[in-house]
Parts: C-alpha cells; structure tokens; sequence
C-alpha cells in the first residue's frame, strides 16, 4: 500500500507538536533552571573553617600570610603537613603552625563607657563591680585594656582579645584622649602654665597638647593628652597640690561616647579600627 494512499493529492497531513515536547520559551527556561541548580551548593557547615582563615584568627599572620606558610609545608593538622589551598579544618582538628599548637580566636574591639567604682584589673572580672562583669557576653577569650584606667575615673576604655593589636597601641603615647576633671579647687594661673610646659612625673616629663578651663569657677578642666601611664591625669594634679575629684575620659583615639550610655559598650566599626590604627 502507498504511503500516501488515502490523502488527497497524495500529500501529508502535516504534523502536530509532538506531546510533552516544550516550546522554544519554555525550553529556555528550563535550560536556566537546570544552569542554576548546576552550581556548586555552599559549604554552611559550621564545624568546619578554612585553614588560612582559622591561622588568620589565631593572629599569627593575615590569610594571604597563611597561604604562603601552608605552600612552604610548615602547617600540620592532627600531625600530617597541609598544603593544600583551601583545605578546611573541622572542629576538634589540632593545627600546628610552625612548631606550634594554635587556636582561632575571633577578634574583638569593644569600647565601654565605663562607671565610677568599676575595676579593670584581669583578677576582678569575677566581681561585679568590674569592667569584665559588664562584659561577660562581649568576647569568648580575655578582653585587655588598651592603656590604664584608675578604678574611679570614668569614660571611654578600649579593650581587645587582638594581641598583636594591642602591642601596637599599647605605650605607643601616640593615642589622643581628652578628659574632662573636677578639682578640689581653682586650678591657678601659675599652674595651669606649668601643666602646659610639662610636670615631671618619675624623672619624664608629660607633655600635654591642650588645656582648658571648662567655667568661670576654674575647678573644672579640659585635658588632651597621650601618655598611658598608670593614673596619669590625677598624678599631673596632685604632683601641684590638687585633689582630683571627678575624672570622666570623653575622647580616646578619636573616639566618642555618643549614642554610648554609661555602663553600655559596644564593637567599634572596621572603619574606626581603621582609622584608630592610623592616629595611633
């Protein structure tokens, strides 16, 4: 039988669209779904850290650092040598960074605006009259104070869990901080020019950039200044006869406390960090 018999003029019947066949649009989407499920799925297992990342927060040396160090073999996880780009360390490994056993620690900046009567020594943090009961929920390891803060002053304390931070700022005198003081009374003409030309504390001299009188009484005084050293401000006051009554430190490296209530803290932005590091 012919293959065309039973058509007129011997033509065929043109075909339909096959079923379950999709239409071009429909095709193209499905290929765009198809590309999107394609993609690698993102690792969210929080167990597990990249290696130069988990070197980075033990504060051995940055990540692009700790890629060099894992090239040159010198990063052991449980006892093998890791050279692998982008191996992940999972929770419970013991990572060895040059003959030494380390632990990530994440870096915290926290500035408190501290109250009256509040320790900053490390063996009151038990207390709660101390700056480390205020913080007990701010950082997972140790907070220490960037400079010295006498237990009755009050104001802005900078602390850290970042070591190598804190080496640089620490007794470095070039952190600008401004305090506002109340004496036991008027501070005089004679002394205020002596402040400014530097009292000798322990055979060194304390520079002082700035000095104010803050009302007409002159009891109450604004002082800038860089030093570090232990009760600094009050020292400068009683080395002339003066009893320091109130000390509040308002300003501390460019920092303020605005929006900071008194006993509250908070972590300082990357761009004060930044900018902190700068004018140190």
């Amino acid at each position: 039988m012919n293959r065309n018999q039973g058509n007129k003029g011997g033509k065929r019947k043109p075909a339909g669209p096959r079923k379950g066949k999709s239409n071009p649009g429909s095709f193209g989407k499905l290929n765009q779904e198809r590309r999107v499920k394609s993609k690698p799925p993102v690792n969210l297992n929080p167990d597990e850290i990249r290696l130069n990342k988990y070197i980075a927060n033990s504060g051995m040396c940055t990540r692009r650092e700790a890629d060099l160090y894992i090239s040159t073999g010198v990063v052991r996880v449980n006892g093998h040598v890791v050279t692998e780009m982008g191996y992940k360390v999972k929770r419970g490994d013991e990572v060895n960074f040059d003959g030494q056993v380390i632990t990530p620690v994440e870096k915290k900046y926290i500035l408190i605006n501290k109250p009256k009567g509040f320790g900053v020594e490390l063996n009151t943090s038990n207390e709660e009259k101390s700056v480390y009961y205020l913080l007990r929920n701010a950082a997972k390891s140790t907070l220490k104070p960037v400079g010295k803060m006498e237990r009755s002053a009050t104001g802005l304390l900078l602390l850290s869990n970042d070591d190598r931070f804190l080496g640089s700022v620490n007794g470095s005198n070039r952190i600008r901080q401004i305090y506002q003081v109340e004496l036991n009374k008027n501070l005089s003409p004679v002394h205020f020019d002596k402040i400014l030309e530097g009292v000798y504390i322990e055979d060194a001299q304390i520079p002082v950039q700035e000095l104010h009188y803050l009302n007409d009484n002159k009891r109450e005084i604004g002082i800038q200044l860089t030093s570090q050293r232990r009760r600094i401000v009050s020292r400068i006051f009683e080395k002339l006869g003066y009893t320091v009554n109130k000390i509040d430190r308002t300003v501390m490296g460019g920092l303020t406390k605005k929006d900071l209530p008194r006993g509250r803290y908070r972590e300082l932005t990357k761009q004060e960090l930044i900018n902190l590091q700068m004018n140190k």
